[in-house]
């Protein structure tokens, strides 16, 4: 009875992993799934911007702004710096590094995905 307890506990946790590791992946492509994320991501090509710089050049509200900015910066793609009351955005190379990499490993042909 104890085995198949401890296997039954082994094949949850393995299933808690592998559900962890493709949500994770998902929060990546989530930042690349909406025109104003894809906006402000072409924005911070030119280097770090504040968060009043970014709305002015987008017609949305500041809590729409908030939003997009909080899925960009849990994808891991956009960094956050706080400057006394201004929040400062930029691109994380690690992060677009990351997605690139999952990217072409979920992409890749005869892949086992991981």
């Amino acid at each position: 009875m104890r085995c198949i307890v401890v296997l039954c506990l082994n094949i949850k946790f393995e299933v808690i992993l592998l559900n962890t590791t493709y949500t994770d992946k998902a929060k990546i492509f989530k930042a690349f799934c909406d025109e104003n994320r894809l906006m402000i991501i072409c924005m911070l090509q030119d280097g770090e911007k504040c968060a009043c710089k970014i709305l002015e050049k987008l017609e949305i509200s500041q809590s729409t702004l908030s939003h997009h900015m909080k899925i960009l910066v849990e994808s891991g793609i956009v960094t956050a710096r706080k400057d006394y009351k201004w929040i400062h955005y930029s691109l994380s190379k690690e992060g677009i590094n990351h997605a690139k990499n999952i990217l072409h490993e979920i992409t890749e042909v005869n892949c086992k995905c991981k």
